[in-house]
């Protein structure tokens, strides 16, 4: 596995250990320690993988069928660990031991901020497909149109800026037909190809499909090369770059926005001043924003004077990292997300964009990734 980090360093369980430079936050487990030398992450790896990620398309997804835990290293019985290898006391992990070769995560790889990619394990599922006859939820059809989400386009029914065959329809729920006439806002509109669509955000846009008061928004980087309407999906503010995905797939949208779904997300973070250990390892413990307890999965340095860090979260909330920083006195100088839902930006400089492949796109909607 390629290794394009910027100086990632090795990454600990838990709140970290003497002279660990890294974290990633306890989910329950005692916390035994490791020999020196011995890291959860590969040095190979590293922490953060910026643009030169191994993409979706090019490695699959899913989990490889190494991952995991070994054939027979299940939990036999009450025995815990396979073989007696329950944790000796005061030893961390056995010298050693570890998890085997190819036992547990593969070997050298045990975890990255590419997410744990493979060969997809089957086909993604034909759906059945409707009659014509069942109709379809006037919402799903406008937010299928490439118009907006489908709570959105619930707002948009409940103001009366939605039309049926000439009558304003304010009634959420209802159906509509292939012959019927549906516009928004006065304008026809009609279901388009989905499109997918990944892009590098550069600095300075807007992640909206119109605003007024925006010079530049990331909808006018692909206006007039994309014929269908794509909004983006998720928010990144005006300064920070990276992983943008943008489509007219309504349901898509839904899926990888909900607050209850929680995407795996991944940003590269350039502070003012050296992040320190103590901080870091507050971060994994969690803190208490006026909006509520936010915590995050793992916490990476990335450069030798700990001025870049690497975080890894799963919460959707509004400009989250750079509150959760600015709570513990620092201040965000530059903010580039690299990874989101299984997508990288490899290959792509900051305010290019490209098609998603089928396969990512199956990716997507079969949820096979973190």
């Amino acid at each position: 596995m390629r290794n394009n980090t910027t100086g990632g360093r090795s990454v600990a369980r838990g709140n970290g250990r003497k002279g660990s430079v890294t974290g990633r936050r306890s989910e329950g487990r005692p916390s035994q320690g490791r020999p020196a030398g011995r890291s959860r992450y590969s040095a190979a790896e590293g922490s953060v993988r910026n643009s030169a990620d191994e993409s979706p398309a090019k490695r699959g997804y899913g989990r490889t069928s190494a991952t995991g835990r070994a054939a027979g290293a299940g939990r036999p019985g009450s025995a815990g660990r396979n073989g007696g290898a329950s944790r000796a006391a005061g030893s961390g992990r056995p010298a050693g031991a570890g998890r085997a070769t190819g036992a547990g995560r593969n070997a050298g790889a045990s975890r990255s901020y590419t997410g744990r990619f493979a060969k997809a394990t089957e086909a993604p599922k034909p759906q059945p497909v409707k009659s014509a006859e069942d109709g379809v939820r006037l919402n799903k059809f406008i937010a299928n149109s490439g118009i907006c989400s489908r709570r959105e386009a619930d707002d948009f029914i409940a103001a009366g800026l939605v039309s049926v065959n000439g009558k304003v329809v304010t009634e959420l729920g209802t159906k509509v037909f292939p012959a019927d006439e549906i516009r928004f806002n006065g304008e026809r509109i009609r279901g388009e190809e989905k499109v997918y669509i990944l892009m590098n955000k550069p600095k300075d846009f807007v992640t909206t499909v119109s605003d007024p008061h925006a010079e530049k928004t990331v909808v006018s980087l692909v206006s007039g090369k994309c014929k269908e309407r794509v909004y983006p999906v998720g928010r990144l503010d005006k300064a920070t770059t990276g992983v943008l995905l943008l489509t007219n797939d309504g349901d898509l949208a839904e899926k990888l926005t909900h607050p209850s779904y929680e995407k795996k997300k991944i940003y590269h973070v350039h502070l003012d001043k050296n992040f320190k250990q103590t901080d870091l390892s507050e971060l994994l413990r969690g803190i208490t924003l006026e909006d509520g307890f936010i915590q995050a999965d793992a916490v990476s340095y990335v450069d030798e004077d700990k001025t870049q860090v690497g975080v890894e979260i799963h919460s959707g909330r509004n400009r989250i990292i750079r509150r959760m920083f600015e709570h513990l006195g620092y201040k965000v100088k530059k903010l580039d997300r690299v990874y989101f839902a299984g997508l990288t930006k490899k290959n792509l400089r900051r305010g290019q964009w490209r098609f998603l492949t089928e396969q990512e796109v199956a990716m997507l909607k079969m949820g096979s990734y973190e």
